[in-house]
């Protein structure tokens, strides 16, 4: 679902400060070898990360879904000069393209990839994360969100991707019969419901659920 035409998009693209060469070449090697490379974060949505991991500048970040480092790389240029982001995939084909990339960046010695299952890795994390980017399995969302939300200090961002879902959360046949709409739905609704947190999805892209921690 295309939430503004193309050209609309194409003229914001046009309008956004340039990304970096070695994104360029990322985003070029992605759609030219990897499935599905819809999922990449891309240059609208990535230069916003970035935006988000400048303003906040953290000590820690924790990103849930790597798939070939777009994001990470993104994420990582708000660091500070010490801290570390820690990356995770389950997808071990992917990993010698996300090295490449990642070694390949000037934040390489700040960034750690795990290749696993993120709902085993992360209880393993010992730091405290200030700024979290979900875009990983759907189904298990409010999973990640239940294992990192009490060890997140007051202030903390998280930013979970493709919560609209090419809109199929509107479609009623779709919540019924397919267990990543049913899950997303929860999950916004959860977010929405909690106390803890400030909430606002904003319908970028496929939607970004932006979540402040009280």
């Amino acid at each position: 679902m295309t939430f503004i035409s193309d050209q609309l998009s194409q003229y914001c693209e046009n309008h956004t400060s340039d990304e970096s060469s070695l994104l360029a070449e990322l985003h070029r090697d992605t759609f030219t070898n990897v499935l599905a490379p819809r999922m990449l974060s891309g240059h609208l949505q990535g230069k916003l990360l970035s935006f988000f991991s400048k303003m906040i500048q953290p000590s820690a970040i924790l990103e849930i879904g790597t798939y070939t480092g777009y994001s990470a790389l993104c994420l990582a240029e708000g660091l500070k000069s010490n801290g570390i982001l820690h990356t995770i995939d389950i997808n071990e084909e992917l990993e010698t393209r996300i090295r490449k990339f990642l070694n390949a960046s000037s934040h390489a010695e700040n960034i750690t990839l795990h290749i696993g299952n993120a709902l085993q890795i992360i209880p393993t994390l010992v730091e405290t994360f200030e700024l979290v980017f979900m875009d990983a399995d759907k189904e298990n969302y409010s999973a990640y969100y239940d294992l990192i939300i009490d060890k997140l200090p007051h202030g903390a961002i998280i930013i979970a991707d493709n919560v609209l879902w090419s809109g199929k959360i509107l479609d009623h046949k779709e919540l019924a019969k397919d267990n990543d709409t049913k899950e997303l739905d929860a999950f916004n609704k959860k977010v929405h419901d909690d106390p803890r947190v400030e909430n606002i999805l904003l319908p970028i892209r496929d939607g970004l659920m932006v979540v402040r921690k009280l």
